[in-house]
């Protein structure tokens, strides 16, 4: 009799370890390299974090009900929200647990009921149904979302170098601040310069034509005539300055000193001021 009891407990564990082994296979550990799968087919996706007592509590359940996924015709997966944080800000994951229903690439999130027989029937009685879809601007395969997971990768980036800044170093948490603050300002400077650089290369600035008054215009003709008249009597007066020197040398020559020189000697007269 004890024999038969010590037999039956050990096919039970046996059992249970088989079923736990066939759950844990049965649910598809998602991470941002592998989750274009879950475009294709039907899947049930969970959020959770190994530090989250909720999901602590969720996982048998989990478990249980990815168990059943084949039945279902349904797939099971989950993310860690700390290993994939990209895949959260994709998601746009503020709570854990999150669970997420995904078909043909529409997205909804459930918010029913965490137990087993809840996700059977809101996959059997297609409950989802009647759950709007997440809009396409907000979808995870949008580009936009692409985004939003690239900021949430890098402030994961910039956490651990200010975790590594401070353990390793020993710098304290201000220190660490003001080494993100400098950086800041110089990429920042350097990505405006580089900004303005292209933008004069792609819309070079241009000439601004000068165009005169009416005013200017009169004035520079009334200039250039005054101009023209003061250099016709240069001219003028010359020519008598040469007749006047002719006849000087003329009556030099003759020896007629007596006589006075009779040609009239015509002022020459003086030049308008500038």
């Amino acid at each position: 009799m004890a024999l038969c009891k010590m037999t039956s407990s050990v096919f039970f564990l046996i059992l249970n370890a088989l079923l736990y082994v066939n759950a844990q296979k049965a649910v598809a550990e998602l991470h941002e390299d592998n989750w274009h799968k879950i475009l294709e087919d039907e899947w049930m996706v969970e959020f959770y974090a190994p530090w989250c007592p909720a999901c602590k509590g969720l996982q048998p359940i989990w478990k249980e009900f990815a168990s059943m996924g084949s039945e279902l015709g349904v797939k099971v997966g989950q993310v860690d929200v700390t290993v994939s944080p990209g895949l959260s800000g994709r998601f746009m994951v503020t709570a854990l647990p999150t669970i997420f229903h995904v078909i043909n690439g529409e997205f909804r999130q459930y918010k029913g009921t965490r137990d087993k027989v809840s996700f059977v029937s809101f996959i059997e009685e297609k409950k989802w149904k009647t759950v709007d879809p997440i809009p396409s601007w907000k979808s995870p395969s949008s580009i936009q979302m692409s985004l939003v997971s690239s900021f949430f990768k890098l402030s994961q980036l910039l956490r651990g170098i200010h975790t590594h800044l401070m353990e390793e170093f020993g710098l304290p948490t201000w220190g660490s601040y003001l080494i993100f603050a400098v950086a800041t300002i110089v990429l920042g400077a350097l990505l405006g310069l580089v900004l303005v650089c292209i933008i004069d290369l792609v819309y070079p600035p241009k000439s601004i034509p000068v165009h005169k008054t009416p005013v200017e215009s009169k004035e520079k003709s009334a200039d250039k005539l005054s101009d023209d008249e003061l250099a016709d009597e240069d001219i003028k007066d010359d020519l008598l300055d040469d007749a006047e020197r002719l006849v000087h040398e003329s009556d030099s020559e003759s020896g007629d000193k007596s006589r006075p020189s009779s040609p009239t000697v015509k002022k020459r007269k003086p030049r308008k001021a500038d």
